[in-house]
């Protein structure tokens, strides 16, 4: 189980599959470069970017999912342990922030889609939900794909939700946070943050 959460009452929580440029993301939002590991799954424990003297915090939550030469008990256990973080800290959460990669998620998902399996993505996106945290996909590395508006309407309906995307801008938010293009998901986080009386903190998502 992951140990050491710093005392704050506020958070903004990001969760994701490995190598989806969750760490390139967090760089872009704080600032702060740390270590990421040059193979997937070697973030292990959360990452709490606690350095505002508000009472909130960004979490950077292990990558889950697939991870070359990482056994497949231990890939379970890093997942059991992000929903249990999850849920213990959900009346915390302002918002979660599930990190996909535009270019592969509606390959993987479609991979994943059998009669008993429900994709990680998926799963992640309705968990969240359930626990009464409102959710925001982050669509990294859009600058690797062609049809921006077809990819999007595919991962709405592969989510649930009716396209066209652009009327989930508030859960759907393409980026390229290694080109510094975050905007489309500061604005989305903004919205959530504003429904909870929380325009204070919208100085860390502009």
């Amino acid at each position: 189980m992951f140990e050491n959460r710093p005392g704050r009452d506020a958070e903004v929580v990001f969760v994701g599959r490995s190598n989806v440029g969750k760490s390139t993301l967090m760089r872009e939002l704080t600032g702060h470069s740390f270590e990421t590991g040059g193979k997937p799954g070697v973030t292990r424990q959360p990452n709490h970017f606690d350095w505002a003297s508000e009472d909130f915090m960004l979490t950077d939550l292990p990558g889950f999912g697939f991870m070359s030469g990482v056994e497949e008990d231990r890939r379970e256990r890093i997942k059991t342990d992000i929903v249990e973080y999850i849920e213990e800290n959900a009346e915390r959460v302002l918002v979660g922030v599930l990190v996909v990669d535009g270019k592969s998620v509606i390959d993987i998902i479609d991979r994943h889609s059998g009669e008993d399996e429900i994709p990680h993505d998926v799963e992640m996106f309705y968990f969240l939900r359930e626990v009464g945290i409102p959710v925001v996909v982050a669509v990294n590395k859009m600058d690797k794909v062609d049809d921006e508006d077809e990819r999007l309407n595919d991962l709405c309906d592969r989510l649930g939700l009716h396209p066209p995307w652009k009327q989930w801008q508030d859960t759907i938010a393409p980026i390229s946070a290694k080109r510094g293009n975050i905007d489309a998901l500061n604005e989305a986080v903004k919205t959530h943050l504003h429904e909870q009386k929380r325009d204070d903190l919208f100085k860390f998502f502009s």
